[in-house]
């Protein structure tokens, strides 16, 4: 068991590590860092690769056999590719040095040697015996060093006629005892103009590679900066304009993703502020109104009665009786009225105490009927309790609140009693969080347009606000602020012409304990 623990735990531990990984990878400080070192090794490879394709080209695909090695310039290139042929003409100097007088010999070494751009030239005694065609046109006769008067490899440049040439020295004799000499001439200017346009095109591609290669990393780097900062400017410049449907979205998650995200959420929170804040307006003007019409009605009603008896229309006692009767009547409700929109208004601004306590809601709910017994007798309406939980039962409320809950939802229901054999039933149930009591009549029923509204402060279903139903319109209002405040809930279902439901739910007693 801790072995499984232990592996959801480390997986869960590694999870976490590799997302993490991975926003730090996608921090800004990470690609900046990144940018940086992608513009020195990116313009560092490409210029190498430029740099053996471009050697390629101007010298030769054999330039690149040795481009790597220190010290490898054009010149020791070219002296080392012909010391291979030197050293065969050195064999065969020494070997049978007549051969060295054959002019086809001769010329087959010149073939290989004009690859190169070298020259040669034999010589015996003081006289020029045989000269490449390569060297035609170029005095170097007066150039040539004497017999055994120097090394045979001699790697200084000499400035033959207008050449600079490498110049390499084989002394030998021939069968009959005559000097001989054979000199390999390297003409390098070639090369050094070569290694000039070599040196021009690199200056050249390395400018270009490090201008595309700090735009393209620039443009991108910066463009996952700039862009969503551009998006939140703009969104800004919505919400100061006063448009707060603007929706950020910044799809990333480096520090500006992690700002796009709580602008986001500031955005949204202003929008609700300000959502509320319409709402609690249209709530106040439509309460006004409301008020206004609801006190309206009684007080024209009382106005009419006291300027009928002051202008003798209550000739009668009977009369008078009943004009004082009705005058009571509705000060008593005009009185209730402003009583419910008191509590109404203290409950909105969450100013009314609440004392929560233990409560047996089956005891209550009995003695709450009890107590309506009479009245609907009266109305010839039955009331009846059925429970649908065995054993004890408890609920965390205030009795009196609860109290006043239960009664604005019967009152409601008797308002809206329209057949013979009217009833209400009290149905209660729970389940193992909530205790829920339905309180169902058989009345006329509610509308599915006018369902959604019935919970709000001043609405009647009866579009045309009779009158003759009396109530200020606040009471199922009242008791859903009411239940609200226990942690419960109150909503309701109805069958137009079969009846209305009214449900809510109280926290239960033991589950508030045990949490």
């Amino acid at each position: 068991m801790n072995c499984g623990y232990n592996y959801i735990k480390g997986m869960s531990i590694l999870c976490y590590d590799k997302s993490r990984f991975r926003g730090e990878m996608m921090s800004i400080k990470f690609r900046l860092l990144f940018s940086y070192i992608a513009m020195l090794v990116i313009p560092i490879v490409l210029s190498l690769l430029a740099a053996i394709i471009i050697r390629s080209a101007v010298f030769g695909s054999s330039a690149n056999a040795n481009f790597f090695k220190f010290g490898n310039g054009p010149q020791r290139r070219l002296l080392t590719e012909g010391t291979d042929v030197f050293n065969d003409i050195k064999f065969t100097a020494s070997n049978n040095p007549e051969v060295l007088k054959d002019a086809r010999f001769l010329n087959s070494i010149d073939k290989k040697l004009m690859i190169i751009n070298t020259g040669l030239v034999v010589r015996r005694e003081n006289k020029i015996v045989y000269t490449s065609r390569i060297l035609s046109g170029v005095n170097f006769s007066n150039e040539l060093p004497q017999f055994g008067a120097t090394d045979e490899y001699r790697h200084d440049p000499v400035l033959v006629g207008n050449k600079v040439m490498f110049i390499r020295q084989h002394d030998f004799y021939f069968t009959n005892k005559q000097k001989g000499s054979v000199f390999l001439l390297t003409d390098v200017s070639t090369a050094g103009q070569n290694e000039k346009k070599f040196m021009g095109i690199m200056v050249a591609v390395v400018t270009i590679i490090l201008v595309l290669t700090n735009s393209i990393l620039t443009y991108l780097v910066s463009k996952s900066i700039v862009n969503p900062l551009v998006s939140l400017k703009h969104a800004a410049e919505q919400i100061k304009m006063g448009n707060l449907d603007c929706e950020v979205k910044i799809r990333s998650s480096d520090e500006i993703g992690e700002l796009g995200e709580a602008f986001e959420e500031m955005r949204r929170q202003l929008k609700y502020s300000m959502d509320q804040k319409i709402q609690y307006e249209n709530n106040r003007k439509e309460l006004i109104s409301s008020i206004s019409h609801d006190l309206k009605t009684p007080i024209t009603a009382i106005k009419g009665y006291i300027e009928g008896i002051m202008d003798g229309v209550a000739d009668s006692k009977e009369k008078m009786e009943r004009y004082i009767k009705t005058i009571y009547s509705k000060s008593n409700d005009l009185d209730k009225m402003i009583d419910e929109l008191f509590l109404f208004s203290k409950l909105d601004l969450k100013r009314v105490p609440f004392n929560f306590e233990g409560i047996d809601i089956k005891k209550y709910l009995a003695d709450c009927i009890e107590e309506f017994q009479f009245d609907m007798e009266k109305k010839n309406i039955s009331m009846k309790l059925n429970i649908e939980y065995a054993g004890e039962l408890m609920v965390i409320g205030d009795r009196e609140k609860i109290k006043r809950v239960v009664t604005n939802i019967i009152n409601n229901a008797i308002k809206y009693m329209d057949k013979q054999n009217s009833k209400i039933d009290i149905n209660l149930s729970s389940d193992a969080e909530y205790a829920t009591i339905e309180v169902h009549d058989n009345g006329h029923g509610i509308s599915k347009e006018s369902l959604p509204y019935v919970f709000d402060s001043f609405y009647r279903a009866d579009p045309s606000r009779n009158s003759k139903t009396g109530g200020s319109g606040l009471g199922l209002a009242i008791a859903k602020r009411i239940i609200e405040e226990h942690g419960g809930k109150i909503w309701a279902s109805s069958e137009y012409g079969n009846g209305t439901s009214i449900y809510f739910t109280l926290k239960r007693a033991d589950r508030e304990r045990e949490q």
